[in-house]
């Protein structure tokens, strides 16, 4: 680290405040991860952090979602959709660069809380995150898993139905396939973060690949009539969606969403927003990235520009081969491939799934491994899970735990169910961050920012906004299961968190000394 950092001069310098709001000042945050024992090793350049990026974005979404919400939602107009979808995103991406270029510490949107907002919201986003990207990478590598079995099917090798989640005549199933997935991929992010970025660069390739060869080949088959009328006239829907699984938005303002029209492409712009979620784990990697204040940014904004490129140009080819009305709900993209007579292309897209699939799992499980690594290095989990391996510089211990973990959800449970989760918890912390970025500038005027999000207050302001109508118009049910996750979290950190912090105990013995928990160097 730059010798311009000095360590606080008290034991109780690096935090503000008291009780459940202390922060934690920028400058703590970057002299804790000099600790040799919880230091992680810096081996990303600017690329890997793209590749990163574009390799956790760019999924089964861009298969599957395309189509879907051109055929309910908004037809060929789904191109605008992705658009405005990639708008919110890059209103949260200039927050999120900002921050991660100033506190280049792993841990993304807790870590961001913890200097802006105080424990308490730190705490709550961490153990948001933590439940979010488990989910996320148990629910694709079961995505994974489907697309293994039917290309081994292909293969005349099939896998016992006791060892998926097809065996009901057993009255049990394990998908063995997702849970190898996650441990060979455990095993990897133990031995190093740049052997893993290597992996994922390779695996992006192909998925790349895959996708390029899908436009262009696709691109001869487009037939102009197909996009008429490019915005379908609006139709309101029947009757709203009732019980536990209608829209907080409806629940409250009685707003029901419609198809189609200029209101339908918002609707499919609030569905597609989520084939968009992975660009925030770039700012995972913050400590373990070579120039952080230069790439950071770089490697955000890269990644959302080359997937939001990839997304539209996709939704123009599907729409233009095939009308949007006869597009297949499950698998659109390849549907129109064999409405052309192109069967070849079809197995294509299967293949560029299960490869690209891969990549996803990888950076949600290294997303959710920096992320439980911060709280625990603070404090507020065991500490023994911040230890870093001598040898590869991972925090191999949280690596490993969260590993098996995820390997178990992934194997028992089916969780398609619970893919809202992951969504809800993704605006959440788009939500606090942009929120913490107009705080740490009043706060913290003079830090150094190697990128400065524009028009402060009003951008971040217009981010918090969107990402809470986007989670306005998620499922009760999803809000409530929320709420109860949140609930435990707070017990936890009331029962351990708040009485190990690291923050906390050094204030008792600052205040023990004579000094206050004010702390002359905190800010």
């Amino acid at each position: 680290m730059s010798g311009t950092q000095r360590r606080p001069e008290s034991p109780d310098s690096g935090a503000r405040g008291g009780g459940w709001f202390r922060t934690k000042s920028v400058e703590q945050s970057i002299q804790d991860t000099e600790e040799p024992e919880h230091a992680l090793k810096k081996s990303l350049s600017a690329f890997d952090l793209v590749v990163y990026g574009v390799g956790v974005i760019v999924g089964t979404g861009i298969f599957v979602v395309t189509g879907t919400v051109a055929k309910d939602y908004a037809g060929p107009a789904v191109a605008i959709s992705f658009i405005v979808a990639a708008l919110v995103c890059g209103l949260a991406a200039l927050c999120y660069a900002e921050f991660a270029s100033t506190v280049p510490v792993a841990g993304s949107a807790y870590t961001f809380s913890y200097a802006s907002l105080g424990e308490l919201p730190a705490w709550i986003i961490g153990w948001d995150l933590v439940l979010e990207l488990a989910l996320g990478a148990a629910t694709v590598a079961g995505g994974w898993s489907q697309y293994v079995g039917t290309l081994l099917d292909n293969l005349g090798l099939t896998v016992p139905e006791v060892l998926t989640h097809s065996g009901d005549g057993f009255g049990f199933g394990f998908d063995i396939l997702a849970a190898a997935l996650v441990l060979a991929i455990t095993a990897v992010l133990v031995v190093g973060m740049k052997l893993s970025a290597r992996i994922t660069s390779a695996v992006v390739a192909v998925k790349i690949t895959v996708v390029l060869l899908v436009i262009i080949a696709g691109a001869f088959f487009i037939v102009g009539d197909n996009y008429s009328p490019f915005i379908p006239p609006e139709q309101p829907t029947e009757e709203g969606t009732s019980g536990l699984l209608t829209p907080l938005s409806q629940l409250i303002f009685g707003f029901t969403p419609s198809h189609f029209g200029v209101m339908g492409i918002f609707s499919a712009a609030a569905v597609v927003f989520f084939a968009f979620i992975g660009f925030d784990i770039v700012a995972t990697a913050a400590e373990e990235t070579k120039n952080p204040q230069r790439d950071l940014p770089r490697g955000i904004f890269g990644s959302l520009a080359v997937c939001t490129l990839l997304y539209v140009a996709v939704s123009l080819v599907v729409t233009g081969m095939r009308e949007y009305s006869k597009l297949e709900s499950d698998a659109p993209l390849a549907s129109a491939f064999k409405a052309v007579g192109q069967p070849f292309f079809s197995g294509l897209i299967s293949f560029g799934a299960a490869v690209g699939l891969t990549s996803v799992v990888m950076i949600l499980l290294l997303g959710q491994t920096r992320v439980f690594f911060a709280m625990s290095r603070d404090g507020l989990l065991p500490r023994s899970f911040s230890r870093v391996h001598t040898r590869y510089g991972t925090p191999y211990r949280s690596t490993v735990l969260l590993g098996v973990l995820v390997a178990l959800i992934a194997g028992f449970f089916t969780v398609t169910e619970l893919t809202e989760m992951v969504n809800i918890g993704t605006l959440f912390a788009f939500l606090v961050v942009a929120l913490g970025v107009i705080l740490l500038r009043r706060t913290r005027p003079e830090l150094p920012r190697a990128f400065r999000t524009p028009f402060v207050p009003v951008l971040p302001v217009v981010s918090v906004l969107a990402s809470l109508w986007l989670m306005l118009n998620l499922s009760v049910e999803t809000w409530l299961r929320f709420a109860v996750w949140m609930a435990l979290g707070m017990v936890i950190y009331a029962v351990y968190g708040r009485r190990h912090s690291r923050l906390r105990l050094m204030g008792d013995v600052g205040s023990g000394s004579g000094s206050g928990s004010g702390g002359g160097g905190a800010r």
